[in-house]
């Protein structure tokens, strides 16, 4: 039989149990340490005694960066005095000729510890770039073949896709909507899960309107731990409800082949 979208009496008593712990839990702290952000002067103030010290540095090392010349480069696109807005978030993604929905800006903004979307701060931008070693258009072009390959490595791709729902989350929201929780994960999991054509067509017709954190860092799991033909996968398991009933509409779909 076609599958219903309704879940099982199994998947109703999961669903209040889990939502029963859920309200129990604490809100958590952001992923973010704002405490920890120098503050502009101190970095050029930091910069200037390296500087000083840049003697005793390889020639290398020395072709250096540069943190006047960092924020030269963020006023090219800021249109305000300390942060880059979405106009000129296009201008920069142009000038580094790729399109803003190209994973690779939400690996840049991963590793700048961008809070908003579409935003980066004069603090964020000069950190982060000073991590990257960039001042300059020309020298972050080169690293984004090197920022790209970050998702090759297991740890950093998790880190990069939960960083993802805080990224794209309205701020005050615990949840992202479906339309938005859609395209995050065809950008980031595409090529990579091979179930998620119909996971995608799952979340079409979910009566959810919304994903939440669980939810969201379940996704990754799953797709890596349970086998295409979700021989592995335990309905009496700690998965999220979603899941469950991802699984049943997958198993109704093939006996109906």
């Amino acid at each position: 039989m076609p599958y219903s979208g309704v879940g099982s009496e199994r998947s109703g008593k999961k669903r209040k149990a889990q939502a029963t712990e859920s309200s129990q839990k604490k809100t958590k702290r952001g992923i973010y340490n704002t405490q920890q952000q120098q503050s502009i002067a101190s970095m050029l103030s930091n910069a200037s005694k390296k500087k000083n010290t840049s003697s005793k540095e390889s020639p290398a090392s020395a072709e250096s960066f540069s943190m006047k010349r960092c924020i030269s480069w963020f006023h090219e696109y800021s249109e305000s005095k300390n942060q880059i807005e979405p106009v000129g978030m296009e201008r920069f993604c142009k000038s580094l000729g790729v399109e803003p929905d190209n994973v690779v800006m939400l690996i840049l903004a991963h590793h700048l510890h961008a809070k908003t979307m579409g935003y980066f701060t004069m603090e964020e931008w000069c950190q982060g770039m000073r991590e990257l070693r960039c001042d300059s258009t020309v020298k972050l072009k080169k690293k984004l073949p090197s920022l790209t390959a970050l998702l090759d490595d297991l740890n950093k791709f998790k880190s990069v896709f939960r960083y993802a729902f805080d990224f794209v989350k309205d701020t005050g929201q615990r949840t992202i909507d479906l339309e938005t929780a859609k395209v995050m994960l065809n950008l980031l999991l595409e090529g990579r899960w091979s179930l998620l054509p119909q996971f995608s067509a799952f979340l079409n017709q979910s009566s959810n309107k919304c994903v939440n954190r669980d939810q969201w860092n379940n996704v990754l799991e799953f797709s890596r731990n349970i086998k295409d033909d979700l021989s592995n996968y335990d309905m009496d398991g700690a998965w999220p409800v979603m899941m469950d009933e991802f699984v049943e509409m997958v198993k109704c779909n093939q006996e109906d082949q």
